[in-house]
């Protein structure tokens, strides 16, 4: 069963930015990990960043968090591995 997905504003701003092929893989990565939340082991982050979680689409990093009562997957960041842990 999937989850669904939401978008935090800074998360949709965060897609505006960035080209059309990146944008689309990092969408279609995002989708995926909803279809298969069930079978896949979410990377944690630590420091300021705990209780959030990271998906890895080439360079770029989505920082999401996970409502398994609910099956939402909340993303709330989407950025540039340089620059997303700042």
């Amino acid at each position: 069963m999937s989850y669904a997905v939401e978008y935090e504003p800074e998360a949709v701003e965060d897609l505006k930015r960035l080209s059309g092929n990146i944008r689309q893989r990092i969408v279609a990565k995002i989708n995926w990990l909803a279809q298969n939340f069930d079978h896949v082991q979410p990377l944690p982050l630590t420091a300021n960043l705990a209780g959030f979680f990271k998906l890895r689409v080439g360079d770029y990093r989505v920082i999401y968090e996970c409502d398994r009562t609910l099956r939402v997957i909340t993303v709330d960041r989407i950025g540039h591995r340089r620059e997303i842990y700042d």
